[in-house]
């Protein structure tokens, strides 16, 4: 089976590449398990000694809001997409533009690409706790007012996968992540990336910055 990643030179999408090998099989169109055969990592830029070693894995690097890139992404022979890929929460604030070209257009071609191939394929979409515009006591009654423009993309995002799930072109579903903690390297973009560097830099003699009253509730996955 083929299974692609969006993102996949990402934290998320680096470690979900490492467990998919490590099993080595996943659950097919049918239902049964199968073998991975081909998993393709895409981002804008792929490491090219990223598992490396591993010959079931293509790196592809290229722009998720170019339509004839992202069709031959995903294909008729596609059982699988995570899709991972978007600007973060800061960048997509910063520049207005690039946040919907990647986070909306993106989203779209890739469940466009998903319904051409005519297969109905597994579609997971990684959204974000952003979608609710900060309230930290939340249930399935909660509802979705977005303070930001990444929010209102993840929002979006979710509701197109809905409407192609109902259409029967995708098997589609959508993940609402909260802030992942510690990723590894450089701080990112990301409006909460700080709950990483108050606990990633001091570990390394670096200085931090907590840009929120110390009071500040938030929710944390890791």
């Amino acid at each position: 089976m083929k299974i692609v990643i969006t993102g996949g030179a990402g934290m998320l999408g680096c470690k979900l590449a490492e467990r998919l090998l490590a099993m080595g099989e996943a659950t097919a169109l049918d239902g049964r398990k199968a073998k991975i055969e081909r998993l393709v990592l895409f981002d804008t830029v792929v490491p090219d000694d990223l598992f490396a070693a591993d010959a079931r894995v293509i790196r592809q690097a290229g722009d998720i809001a170019d339509p004839a890139t992202v069709s031959r992404l995903i294909d008729g022979v596609t059982d699988s997409v995570f899709h991972f890929a978007a600007v973060v929460s800061g960048g997509a604030e910063a520049d207005f533009d690039l946040g919907w070209r990647v986070n909306l257009d993106g989203g779209r071609l890739v469940l466009e690409a998903a319904r051409a191939g005519g297969r109905r394929p597994r579609v997971l979409f990684t959204s974000s706790l952003a979608v609710y515009g900060g309230e930290v006591a939340i249930d399935d009654r909660t509802p979705l007012t977005p303070q930001t423009s990444y929010g209102a993309q993840k929002v979006i995002g979710e509701l197109m996968v809905n409407d192609y799930t109902r259409k029967g072109f995708v098997d589609g579903r959508s993940v609402r992540l909260p802030t992942i903690v510690v990723r590894p390297g450089a701080p990112n973009r990301a409006a909460s990336g700080f709950a990483s560097s108050i606990l990633r830099e001091p570990l390394t003699g670096k200085r931090a910055v907590c840009p929120v009253h110390p009071q500040t509730r938030m929710l944390v996955l890791s």
